[in-house]
């Protein structure tokens, strides 16, 4: 697939972000609310994570060159890892202000025209957050998946901050509306950091997920035992490519053109059961002793590739 169509779902987070940054205002506008406020707030992060997105979607999907040879697809990581930190740093402005607003607390005015407001906000980030998801897990961007994330945050805040204003309404205890604003400022943190660390295992070359690690072991089961090993099994996400490499031993009479077809299958089937991934074998004689010498796999073969519970 052409990557870089995948830009159109960051013009669409922008579009709602704009939207409701302006619904959310105008709530906090006619309710004095900082419960409202705060979700105004979280909107304009939602808008940078947005064209962060926007702008490492479209180096991302810039295929590979002399000095990226293996293309551009972890540009992603610096987007959610932009995107978790500023949604730190929106939720310590919201901390900030809900407390002083416990200090000198005042009145909520027009509670109902706010919520209205509001309740349409969220179904817009609602209903994005829902085709972000979708098109994040379809084309296993990074990106698109942590601005769904985001936004369905976004959506329960924004829901919490609801109950917050409704609550003053019935119980005119102006205190809640900073008591909820401080513990969305809370959710806000987590999900920032599970953002920021997701972005971390991935620049760090992390392994494919155990679905992934399943699918693989389960190709080389399939293949005979006796006949031929695998060893020195690696595998590594960037961005959106799978990248997967392998020692493949098989007996040493087989012909040069036999081991290449065998290993071009192994590849084949594993490319074709894991979308977007780089396979890459080595081949390696049953009949010589050095095959079995590697530096990460001191073994034979591998047993299971699936990491220990």
């Amino acid at each position: 697939m052409d990557r870089s169509k995948l830009t159109r779902f960051a013009w669409l987070s922008i579009g709602v972000a704009v939207l409701t940054i302006g619904l959310k205002t105008a709530a906090y506008l006619v309710t004095n609310s900082v419960g409202l406020l705060s979700d105004a707030l979280e909107s304009i992060v939602n808008l940078v994570g947005a064209l962060m997105a926007l702008g490492m979607l479209t180096i991302a999907s810039r295929p590979a060159d002399e000095n990226h040879t293996y293309g551009h697809t972890k540009a992603e990581y610096f987007s959610s890892g932009v995107e978790g930190t500023l949604i730190v740093v929106a939720a310590i402005s919201i901390a900030y202000a809900a407390i002083e607003r416990l200090i000198s607390p005042k009145p909520l005015e027009q509670i109902g025209i706010g919520l209205i407001v509001s309740v349409a906000a969220s179904l817009a980030n609602l209903g994005v957050a829902l085709i972000l998801k979708r098109a994040g897990k379809q084309y296993n961007s990074i990106s698109l998946t942590s601005n769904s994330h985001h936004l369905m945050t976004d959506v329960w805040t924004s829901g919490g901050v609801l109950i917050g204003v409704g609550a003053v309404a019935i119980t005119r205890w102006q205190a809640l509306d900073s008591i909820i604003a401080i513990i969305v400022a809370l959710n806000i943190v987590w999900t920032g950091v599970g953002i920021i660390r997701k972005s971390i295992y991935g620049l760090m070359d992390g392994t494919l997920p155990k679905e992934s690690l399943a699918v693989i072991q389960g190709i080389l089961d399939r293949r005979n035992p006796n006949e031929v090993k695998f060893h020195a099994l690696r595998t590594r996400q960037s961005g959106s490519m799978s990248i997967i490499s392998m020692h493949v031993l098989v007996p040493g009479n087989w012909t040069v053109e036999a081991g290449h077809q065998y290993v071009t299958q192994i590849e084949n089937e594993i490319s074709a059961a894991i979308p977007d991934s780089m396979v890459f074998t080595h081949l390696e004689s049953l009949s010589d002793p050095a095959s079995f010498d590697d530096a990460a796999n001191k073994t034979k073969e591998i047993p299971s590739i699936l990491p220990a519970k």
